[in-house]
């Protein structure tokens, strides 16, 4: 959508058109729910932080100051409804298998089996995307929500930071982060390898 359009499109929203609330749903629902349940992990929480999210929306609407696209500050909505349920269900514990910290700040995972130059085959099962989904739902809810945005929904580093309302320093702290995580949690599952069911002939 040009800027032109969205500036029409939040005007509508402004007057109180509903034609527009039907719109900006149709547009962004897909998007917000695949974020939801990524971060919530089952459809029954996702689609009440979906409605939530629009719900919040269309009540805030003239107080958008269009600083962002509609769809970076839905982003940021959804993404407060789901820390908020998260938060509340499940209060965040310090892990006891946190990276490696050296003395210049970076972080090292404690293993470094390298899965990001595997064939796409072995990239491509069904286990291994189901264990990447679990790696993922694993993540702490404030590094879970910077990987989805910025690695799996595509937002850049910017739109990530307005989505959450982060600096773009935090951005980038928090994915690396994320990364990290992620990489020391799947690498024990790639070195050993996927299990493959026996075939008979």
């Amino acid at each position: 959508m040009s800027r032109i359009d969205e500036a029409e499109l939040v005007a509508r929203l402004k007057a109180g058109d509903q034609a527009a609330y039907a719109q900006l749903v149709e547009e962004n629902a897909a998007r917000i729910y695949r974020l939801a349940l990524r971060m919530m992990g089952n459809e029954t929480d996702a689609e009440d932080v979906l409605q939530e999210t629009f719900l919040s929306a269309f009540k805030a609407i003239d107080s958008f100051e269009e600083r962002s696209s509609l769809s970076t500050w839905l982003y940021r909505i959804a993404t407060n409804a789901a820390l908020m349920r998260l938060r509340r269900n499940e209060p965040e514990q310090v892990s006891v298998d946190e990276p490696i910290e050296r003395d210049d700040g970076d972080l090292l995972p404690r293993q470094f089996f390298d899965f990001c130059c595997l064939p796409e085959a072995d990239l491509l099962r069904d286990e291994a995307r189901a264990e990447m989904e679990r790696a993922i739902e694993e993540l702490p809810a404030t590094l879970r929500s910077v990987f989805i945005l910025r690695d799996i929904e595509g937002l850049s580093t910017e739109e990530t930071a307005n989505a959450l309302d982060l600096s773009i320093s935090a951005v980038k702290s928090r994915l690396m982060r994320a990364r990290l995580k992620l990489r020391e949690r799947l690498s024990a599952y790639f070195s050993h390898g996927p299990v493959i069911p026996e075939t008979r002939e």
